[in-house]
């Protein structure tokens, strides 16, 4: 059985601006106000919370600390759960093609480097988690992206074969991942690093969701 794999921040949701206020609320509680711009900072958002908490603290004058980023961490997490779909919403077409992938006979899931509570509970708020046959988080196995591992366990637990598959992503981790797992990759170019993802070499681009379809039975039939 053929699955279609996505990552979530920065591929199927912009999740950017309540990510970064997240952080916010870390550095404001810290006294230094925002440190991260909703816009500007995208990329460094859809790299993770310690990434924010990094770019925050250098911008703070901060040696970068990892007891302290590993102390806010947390704390990022559950401003982040307050406010989780704040102003996060689905890319243009996102779920129309998963949809139609489905029509089509294709298993999808959902492999994140977002811990699978938070994912589950984005995906819920925003209407979506049915759709997908499986949903593996940062903490779902002992190991996340880019092991391959995730990929291939979001493949199974979603009735597919690992080994017919592809992983839509956004970022060099979603191209290391396919990459370890010998199987094609997707990168979007909607997102903050645009054509810029072409440099990493994946199999396919991907600028609208409405193209998808295509790429797909090109890539793995």
């Amino acid at each position: 059985m053929r699955t279609v794999v996505f990552d979530l921040d920065g591929t199927l949701a912009d999740t950017s601006a309540d990510l970064i206020a997240a952080a916010n609320a870390c550095f404001r509680a810290m006294g230094a106000g925002d440190m991260l711009d909703p816009v500007g900072d995208a990329g460094t958002a859809f790299r993770g919370g310690r990434a924010m908490l990094k770019l925050g603290f250098a911008r703070m004058g901060l040696a970068e600390d990892e007891a302290e980023i590993e102390r806010q961490y947390p704390l990022l997490l559950r401003a982040y759960e307050d406010a989780i779909d704040t102003h996060t919403t689905l890319y243009p077409g996102a779920l129309d093609a998963v949809e139609a992938l489905r029509g089509a006979g294709y298993k999808v899931a959902i492999c994140t480097n977002k811990p699978e509570g938070l994912a589950r509970l984005l995906m819920t708020r925003l209407g979506a988690l049915d759709a997908f046959g499986a949903l593996i988080g940062a903490d779902t196995l002992p190991v996340r992206k880019p092991d391959p591992e995730t990929l291939r366990e979001a493949v199974r637990r979603a009735g597919g074969d690992p080994a017919r598959c592809l992983l839509v992503g956004d970022t060099v981790t979603d191209r290391e991942t396919s990459r370890a797992a010998g199987v094609p990759s997707v990168l979007v170019t909607f997102g903050p690093d645009g054509e810029g993802v072409a440099a990493l070499s994946p199999e396919a681009l991907l600028g609208d969701y409405g193209e998808l379809a295509g790429v797909v039975r090109r890539l793995i039939g």
